[in-house]
């Protein structure tokens, strides 16, 4: 799921044309080391924080169905997810690098959603909304300050990129349909009297005639049942 969200976000980006104008564009983490080694403007997308969205977690299982109908599986509902982007860019002039940044975040802010057509796999699969949020207000996680010391480098402008996406969750193969009725078995037989080799007398298949409607009763209403010859109803004469 995350590596769908980066090739989303990426989309989004390239889709407002900072790629045309000579830009790269990459997720790599912005550490010192890093920054020495490039040799063009570039735009880093770092993810470095992934929490779930507890409040939008459920229970239960939904089922799937084929072009007939029929279940088969059975899927527990996605969990979500909250992950933290830093969009940060790299040239040599800092009016350069907010030139990007503007251009950057004029494009994450154009829509509140990864647009249908630019979701892959299994988000796409899913066909549920991957909301982004571009620059909003504070949240409960880590400083600006505390992330560029974890890099190891020197704060710099940058936006701060939230995105809530969905985790498919564990699908469970159904079994196939019943079709077919009932099978029987009597008990071993003593003397193996029309039994098969092993004692067993062959399964017979329980059918009722009209079962399709049931009526009122179910199955448990009586029916007519046919006796062989020469056996008779109880008080009634031989048939």
């Amino acid at each position: 799921m995350i590596h769908e969200v980066d090739e989303g976000l990426r989309l989004l980006l390239v889709d407002a044309g900072l790629q045309e104008s000579g830009v790269d564009l990459v997720f790599d983490a912005p550490t010192k080391d890093w920054s020495a080694r490039r040799n063009a403007p570039t735009i880093s997308v770092f993810l470095h924080r992934i929490r779930e969205d507890a409040a939008r977690r459920r229970t239960g299982a939904a089922e799937e169905h084929d072009a007939e109908g029929v279940v088969i599986g059975r899927r527990t509902p996605p969990r979500w997810y909250e992950l933290t982007y830093l969009v940060t860019a790299w040239t040599n002039r800092p009016q350069d690098e907010h030139r990007l940044l503007s251009e950057a975040l004029r494009c994450l802010v154009r829509s509140d959603a990864l647009p249908a057509h630019m979701l892959t796999g299994s988000l796409a699969e899913l066909g549920l909304t991957v909301e982004i949020e571009a620059a909003g207000p504070g949240t409960d996680g880590p400083s600006a300050s505390d992330v560029w010391s974890a890099l190891g480098g020197e704060l710099k402008a940058a936006i701060d990129l939230r995105v809530w996406a969905p985790l498919a969750g564990e699908r469970t193969a159904a079994g196939p349909p019943v079709t077919e009725g009932l099978v029987v078995r009597s008990a071993p037989g003593t003397d193996g009297d029309g039994a098969d080799g092993d004692g067993i007398e062959p399964g017979r298949r329980l059918r009722y005639d009209g079962a399709s409607d049931p009526g009122g009763q179910g199955f448990a209403a009586q029916r007519e049942r046919q006796l062989p010859p020469g056996r008779r109803r109880r008080g009634g004469a031989a048939r």
